[in-house]
């Protein structure tokens, strides 16, 4: 039998050229089509209901002596992870070889938030620019979120109440004790970096290579979170929702607890529940060649990114008065709007830290690189795109319910701000937008380069 790792290379070249991504209906449709056609191979079942009542459906392929778990839209706004599981799907369905090299029986659940996963479609089919991501993106607030609703007890953090989705992934995770997870997540501006829950060297330079043999810069300014271990460039040791509290319980002022209004990952869960390694790639959808730039600015970093605090503050209050001129005249449910307060509630603890942060960590000491500077001071703007586009998206579901002077108004100044912000981003960066091929290469290639690392090769 040939080795996992001669085939691999193989596998990834046949990814397919993908132009667009699926919709919900889509993907659900593709798994039922391929169920049908090779009844031996593949089962379907429920793993269990959205909130608006949607089914979540779950797949298995395969009787390998490994269990291998992944899952596609932790976040809605993140369906790299689903063309990634449409193209690994009917691969290993139809190549014995490769499913039998790996060994696992395979668990997929192609989009476990079908809800938040809608409320994105109307970017998913192109034109494929920041302006038009940002003026439909919907993200939900973390009360809200599949992957960040997890129970956990903490010092004075005590999260119970898992989602409807996530308690999908409990009963999952619960009943089949994957030794693999992957939680196919991916950024929106930047570039290729990977979270890892335990230290795995020998696929350090396999993660780097996956992204250099795609000519994807890996992302090099700032990490995601400022209190994730560095394993090695753009590799993090997976961070849990305890470092998060610790974080603000450095560097912010009062209870920790209130800085976290959610629970913990699915990272943390599935650790509780004897699996090996949980892997994420992250990867954008734009980039821009700076952000892999380490070349010394001069600057110091501190002075970089008490900048970008200033800004965030500036950003704060805008956001924050534009949402209060909204006032009480909601007239229904609003997700946007959720989402906006919880921005607004928790910015000001967010800030303080990342202040804190600032002053006080050793390393600010440093210049900072142009990788890092691009990330406070250029990348943050495509980020605040996003809030404002929800802003409009907003209010643009209100004022179809019931039009109102006021709101209409709100809607232009709204308008003109996300115009603002969408126009210093095509001015300032020199973005260029990744085929959906190259995005889904990386995530495939390091679900079955981690698979086969697990199972002794590599």
């Amino acid at each position: 039998m040939a080795r996992a790792s001669s085939l691999i290379p193989d596998v990834i070249a046949g990814v397919p050229d993908y132009r667009a991504f699926l919709t919900v209906d889509e993907l659900n449709e593709s798994s039922r089509r391929l169920a049908s056609e090779f009844p031996e191979t593949v089962s379907i079942w429920r793993a269990g209901t959205s909130r608006a009542g949607d089914e979540i459906p779950l797949m298995k392929i395969g009787k390998g002596p490994r269990v291998a778990f992944l899952f596609g839209c932790p976040h809605p706004n993140e369906p790299i992870g689903t063309m990634m599981l449409e193209y690994l799907t009917r691969r290993l369905v139809q190549d014995d070889a490769l499913r039998e090299a790996l060994g696992y029986t395979w668990y997929v659940i192609k989009c476990i938030d079908p809800d938040g996963t809608r409320r994105n479609e109307g970017w998913f089919k192109g034109p494929f620019t920041p302006t038009h991501y940002a003026r439909n993106f919907y993200r939900p607030a973390s009360f809200e979120q599949t992957e960040w609703t997890f129970p956990i007890k903490y010092k004075t953090l005590d999260w119970q109440t898992p989602i409807p989705e996530t308690k999908a992934l409990m009963d999952v995770i619960g009943q089949v004790r994957p030794d693999f997870m992957f939680s196919l997540h991916n950024s929106g501006f930047g570039g290729v970096y990977y979270y890892v829950s335990d230290e795995c060297a020998p696929m350090y330079p396999v993660f780097a290579r996956l992204a250099w043999d795609q000519r994807l810069p890996l992302s090099l300014g700032e990490p995601e979170m400022p209190y994730a271990r560095t394993l090695a460039p753009a590799i993090f040791a997976m961070p849990s929702t305890r470092d998060s509290y610790e974080y603000h319980a450095k560097y912010g002022t009062g209870d920790p607890a209130k800085a976290i209004p959610a629970g913990t990952s699915s990272f943390d869960y599935a650790r509780e529940h004897g699996t090996r390694m949980t892997l994420v790639c992250e990867m954008p959808y734009f980039y821009d060649p700076r952000i892999d730039d380490t070349s010394p600015t001069g600057v110091p970093r501190r002075q970089v990114v008490l900048e970008a605090v200033a800004r965030d503050r500036e950003f704060h209050k805008v956001l924050s008065g534009l949402v209060a001129s909204i006032g009480d005249r909601l007239t229904a449910p609003n997700p946007f709007f959720v989402t906006l307060g919880q921005t607004i509630k928790l910015g000001p603890k967010n800030i303080e830290a990342k202040e804190g942060w600032a002053k006080r960590d050793p390393s600010m000491d440093l210049p900072a690189t142009q990788a890092q500077v691009f990330d406070n001071l250029y990348v943050d703007r495509f980020y605040r795109s996003l809030s404002m586009g929800m802003v409009v998206q907003g209010l643009d579901l209100q004022i179809a319910l019931a039009p109102d002077a006021e709101l209409l108004r709100a809607r232009d100044e709204a308008a003109r701000e996300f115009e603002k912000w969408t126009a210093l981003l095509e001015k300032e960066m020199n973005y260029e937008v990744i085929p959906i091929k190259k995005l889904v290469s990386v995530q495939l290639g390091a679900a079955l380069y981690m698979a086969d690392y697990l199972a002794g090769g590599v």
